[in-house]
């Protein structure tokens, strides 16, 4: 530990109508058509209706074959760049309907699957997907408890398809389990450029796992790890991770318990990191102490715009006092805001604090 740190230790639902009005079933002979140049095919100007409706066809037959209601949203998708099928409850037998489809469709980019019960199996059959695609670059996998198994099988796919860029998996239950596979991911996976793992239980020994991942990470660029449990040792190890980091620009571990000792660390980190822009410690268990510690690495810390932080006493106005007149350089603003359910003695008071 350096410096002052040594004294301080964070699923339209799943359609229930069948598709009967959709695209009618192609012939045989179309169906055997459908190889592994149909790529090719589908590139062909004036085959695309050909090819939507075979692939459409396809869909229909997983669906039976899987015992699941079709989703008429993914019929009428066409050449769509962009495919929801937010809170339709799929399961792991939709998303196996959906697999042939999804792998051969050249034009959905992004793939929006947040709240559907995937589960861990689900995970599992739309990694296959991820191998073999090469167009989707952007997938929410938000809420469908896809656990420590099914992240690793996300994961094991990512490794292998640079494609994809973006990656959301907010409320996964994913706990320290998931924190090696996450790791392993931001060594291998240099093409993801944003990562959200909010509102999961990553504790402190996933802090210690993910800091040093973070350290040698050389493509992330936004990550959200707000809503977890990382405190202690853990919050040291991720800030020591974020010291040594070169290319993150926008980070949120709010909601965390980095406490004192967290917000220590990431002072040390804020003097050495000369990239990240945007940091937010909002709800961090962090003291006046701890804050001011925080603000020696903002002395320093030359590329750092804007920072979001919490107090919930009135101590907030003295800290904002005593950073105006120790940092000049330092625009302050204050939001204030009121419920019935805080006594006036702790109304929170939010703080972004920007380089002038």
């Amino acid at each position: 530990m350096k410096g002052p740190c040594k004294e301080v230790q964070k699923n339209e639902d799943q359609e229930g109508e069948a598709a009967a009005t959709g695209p009618q079933a192609e012939t045989l002979e179309a169906k055997k058509s459908w190889t592994a140049n149909s790529h090719s095919a589908l590139e062909t100007e004036g085959t695309h209706g050909l090819g939507e409706r075979v692939m459409a066809d396809l869909y229909l037959e997983s669906c039976r074959a899987n015992s699941v209601v079709p989703v008429s949203r993914l019929l009428r998708q066409g050449s769509a760049s962009e495919l929801n099928l937010q809170h339709r409850g799929l399961g792991p037998q939709g998303i196996r309907a959906l697999a042939s489809t999804l792998t051969s469709n050249l034009y959905i980019k992004r793939l929006d699957l947040r709240d559907n019960e995937l589960g861990g199996a689900g995970a599992e059959a739309l990694a296959d997907v991820l191998r073999k695609n090469s167009v989707i670059s952007d997938v929410d996998l938000s809420e469908n408890q896809i656990g420590a198994a099914g992240l690793q099988a996300i994961c094991t796919a990512l490794t292998l398809n640079p494609t994809v860029q973006k990656m959301q998996l907010q409320g996964n239950r994913l706990e320290e389990k998931a924190a090696q596979h996450l790791a392993a991911l931001l060594l291998r996976h240099t093409g993801l450029k944003s990562l959200d793992l909010s509102y999961n239980q990553l504790n402190d020994l996933a802090g210690e796992t993910l800091g040093p991942a973070v350290a040698e990470n050389t493509g992330l660029t936004e990550l959200n790890l707000s809503w977890n449990h990382l405190r202690g040792l853990g919050a040291i190890a991720f800030a020591r991770g974020l010291e040594a980091n070169i290319f993150l620009k926008v980070l949120d571990i709010s909601h965390n318990g980095f406490g004192d000792s967290g917000a220590c660390a990431v002072g040390e980190a804020l003097r050495v990191n000369n990239v990240l822009e945007e940091l937010n410690m909002r709800n961090n268990r962090i003291s006046t102490s701890g804050a001011l510690k925080l603000g020696l690495g903002l002395q320093v810390n030359q590329t750092l715009r804007v920072l979001i932080g919490i107090q919930v006493s009135r101590e907030c106005d003295e800290l904002a006092s005593s950073m105006s007149e120790a940092f000049p350089g330092l625009c302050i603003k204050h939001c204030t805001s009121r419920r019935k359910d805080w006594p006036q003695a702790t109304i929170p008071a939010v703080i972004c604090t920007k380089w002038l």
